[in-house]
């Protein structure tokens, strides 16, 4: 699938489930919780969120995986590449696993979270780090920091 202006494609390793995201993400971060660490069997996950109407699947059917509970994790059914997430209580938004574009390679985390939990080796170039997640009120400013990062 070609990559147009402002359009990325990805999918799972062994190709059945294909994705696409539309424009820029509205934060991209590295998950350091042992959750992350365990499913992306690394020292953290990374992602972008997007809006739900930038996302789309565009070939295959992901199934749940991971806890079952109300974040959904969504992998591919052959191979069990983690493509995304739906998280609890935020139906608009959808967390893309990054390393599942096509090209990852813009995808440096802005934000860190569970810092906590990090292994004392794994770093990254994140502008904020937490100890868990942001608190609420900060997401609107941090969301508009990094579009002025990408301007």
């Amino acid at each position: 699938m070609a990559e147009e202006a402002g359009v990325r494609d990805g999918g799972c390793r062994c190709g059945q489930v294909r994705l696409r995201v539309t424009g820029q993400p509205v934060i991209t971060m590295a998950c350091h919780c042992t959750g992350c660490q365990r499913m992306s069997a690394s020292a953290f996950s990374l992602s972008a969120l997007y809006t739900s109407d930038r996302f789309a699947v565009v070939q295959g059917e992901p199934v749940i995986g991971g806890l079952h509970g109300p974040t959904r994790h969504f992998f591919c059914p052959h191979c069990m590449s983690w493509l995304f997430t739906r998280p609890e209580g935020l139906d608009d938004f959808v967390n893309v696993r990054a390393t599942m574009l096509d090209d990852a390679k813009g995808y440096t985390p802005f934000i860190e979270t569970y810092t906590s939990e990090a292994l004392p080796w794994a770093k990254t170039p994140a502008k904020h780090s937490f100890e868990k997640f942001p608190p609420m009120e900060l997401y609107p400013q941090l969301v508009k920091e990094f579009a002025a990062s990408c301007a």
